[in-house]
């Protein structure tokens, strides 16, 4: 492979590792206008505002995953070259799915109103656990632009304490439906909304364990976080 051929190839890296990192600024985005939604009065602009990040969201998706499939069929990368083409396009499909877990948060949000009584699981609850998400993906976004597998390992240790604030969520629900039948239809919106909040720790943790396998070389999707702690060591 001749020097011209080398840059082009470091080149076409370069797109593939910006076009992520650009996708993951806009969810970033996203988000912070569904912690606003669920915050604040219903705005129809910023309903629509999210329909439109995630029109863009799935746009850059195909646009990388197409300049990836050609970095493949043009220049057959290998070893670690490969591993980085196949983990972007895993993490360009974990931050579309956030896009659209973000997408029923902010559609949800409204009619999760019609109680008061859920107010403070609403505003409170579920925007905390909504901001630990947002923290998530930040931290898992920066591990990759940095390959830091210590700070990937961080990411996936956080995500017991998403899986710790759906739970505490869904018992309190529960309780006011239990108390009052009339909480029900609201609790179950917001229900609906912890859930994509979980969903989302989980992408981010996915994004995360994306990181450790293309610096690490090994797949640990189903380890363990003390087993990922251990290859991060190593």
């Amino acid at each position: 492979m001749s020097d011209h051929t080398y840059k082009q190839f470091d080149a076409e890296m370069e797109t593939i590792r910006s076009g992520v990192l650009s996708m993951g600024g806009i969810v970033e985005q996203q988000l912070t206008r569904a912690m606003e939604a669920l915050e604040k009065e219903e705005d129809a602009r910023r309903i629509d505002a999210v329909g439109t990040d995630e029109a863009a969201i799935n746009q850059l998706q195909v646009t990388i995953d197409q300049q990836c499939a050609q970095i493949i069929a043009r220049r057959q990368p290998t070893a670690v070259d490969l591993r980085m083409v196949l983990t972007v396009t895993k993490i360009v499909n974990d931050l579309e799915r956030i896009g659209d877990e973000v997408k029923k948060i902010a559609y949800k949000a409204g009619e999760a109103r019609a109680s008061e009584r859920l107010a403070r699981v609403r505003h409170y609850d579920a925007a905390k656990a909504l901001d630990h998400a947002m923290t998530m993906l930040r931290l898992a976004l920066d591990a990759f632009a940095r390959l830091d597998v210590h700070a990937a390992a961080e990411v996936i240790d956080r995500d017991a304490d998403i899986d710790a604030a759906f739970a505490s969520i869904l018992r309190q629900l529960v309780s006011y439906m239990m108390e009052d039948p009339r909480t029900i239809t609201p609790a179950l919106e917001i229900v609906f909304i912890a859930k994509s909040i979980e969903r989302i720790g989980d992408h981010a943790k996915n994004i995360a364990e994306a990181v450790v396998q293309v610096v690490k070389g090994k797949d640990v999707r189903h380890a363990s976080a003390e087993e990922i702690r251990a290859e991060v060591a190593s």
